[in-house]
């Protein structure tokens, strides 16, 4: 596989981009449209010839630049950008040899939802809030919305625990003018074993609008495919920066949570519970490396400061902060002064 390449179209050589509508790749020179299986038929026995050279590898890994495959125009990203475009002949490229060996993704979760329909969502939105400056859904906001696959850690783990505690029974009963109140005091233990599916963790440090991108979660994992490097045609794409090692302890202490969350829902009946001891180990515990979608679009107000909003590229789920105009709120607060003041005015004459 190239380091650096495009996916191009069998019949006329152009650029494929993947398209989420109906999950297969598109020319838009020749309108023909393929599936992963025809491309890697096609590549396998027309071997890319987009690959970079040992020198150039090495020049690419130290100062994050490449060569697009297409115009040869050199192209400078962050360390962990995956897929991008040609910013001159804007065409799809994918930095296969960043998501390749211990960075090759497990899976991959398509774009469903694709530009037209993230836009209309988008608009929509944003047309129900008040206050908000125009330009933030003018055409060139609109423009910025990107789709980006980012990496997340999927983990699944069977773990085994045991809580123990005292449980109270009350009963309060009344004879004649005396009430009775019984108290029972029970030692209860529980023991179980739990399975533990798609924990969802991510696994880059450098996404600043990571708080948005959690809040369209959950994603729908069990529909995740085998990954191709075709699903980043036309999309960006993030590198994982974050190593399941890094974030063992907190994951762990996340199951074993989970794991006496399980239990406790298991003690039912009494009137009071007190948990004196737990445990909770982790007897098996598999990682999974993903890509998961997510339509994002970032604003910068005039005083610097940066707004985010973000969709679920599979649910279509969204989140944000959004900007508010000071003037347009000054318009309407102007304006029910103005109303107010008329009122009083009015109310002055006729007393």
């Amino acid at each position: 596989m190239a380091d650096v390449l495009t996916h191009h179209c069998p019949n006329c050589g152009g650029p494929l981009t993947f398209d989420p509508n109906d999950q297969k790749f598109h020319c838009d020179y020749c309108l023909s449209i393929f599936t992963t299986e025809d491309i890697e038929e096609f590549e396998a026995k027309h071997p890319a010839e987009s690959a970079i050279s040992a020198e150039e590898k090495a020049k690419t890994d130290a100062m994050d630049l490449f060569n697009c495959p297409s115009c040869g125009a050199e192209i400078v990203t962050d360390a962990t950008t995956a897929a991008t475009y040609c910013y001159f002949c804007h065409n799809p490229v994918i930095l296969a040899g960043r998501l390749s060996g211990e960075f090759l993704p497990n899976k991959v979760l398509p774009f469903q939802i694709d530009r037209k329909k993230a836009e209309e969502q988008f608009l929509a939105w944003t047309r129900k809030k008040r206050f908000i400056p125009k330009d933030f859904f003018d055409q060139s906001q609109i423009e910025k919305l990107t789709g980006v696959y980012f990496p997340y850690w999927v983990v699944d783990a069977q773990t085994r625990g045991e809580i123990s505690g005292k449980g109270t029974s009350l009963r309060v009963w009344i004879v004649g003018d005396i009430e009775y109140t019984e108290t029972k005091v029970y030692q209860v233990y529980r023991k179980g074993k739990a399975t533990i599916s798609n924990l969802v963790k991510n696994a880059l440090t450098k996404n600043i609008q990571q708080k948005m991108v959690e809040a369209v979660q959950p994603f729908p994992i069990d529909q995740a495919v085998d990954f191709h490097t075709e699903y980043l045609s036309g999309f960006q794409a993030e590198k994982r920066d974050i190593e399941i090692k890094d974030i063992a302890a907190d994951l762990n202490h996340e199951l074993q949570g989970y794991t006496d969350d399980l239990l406790r829902d298991t003690v039912s009946g009494y009137t009071t519970f007190n948990k004196t001891s737990s445990t909770a180990t982790i007897n098996r515990q598999s990682n999974h490396y993903m890509l998961l979608p997510v339509w994002l679009v970032t604003y910068h107000d005039a005083g610097g400061n940066v707004y985010y909003y973000a969709m679920n590229g599979r649910t279509g789920k969204v989140s944000g902060i959004l900007p508010i105009s000071n003037k347009r709120l000054g318009l309407v607060s102007f304006g029910i002064f103005a109303v107010v003041a008329a009122l009083l005015l009015i109310g002055g004459y006729f007393l």
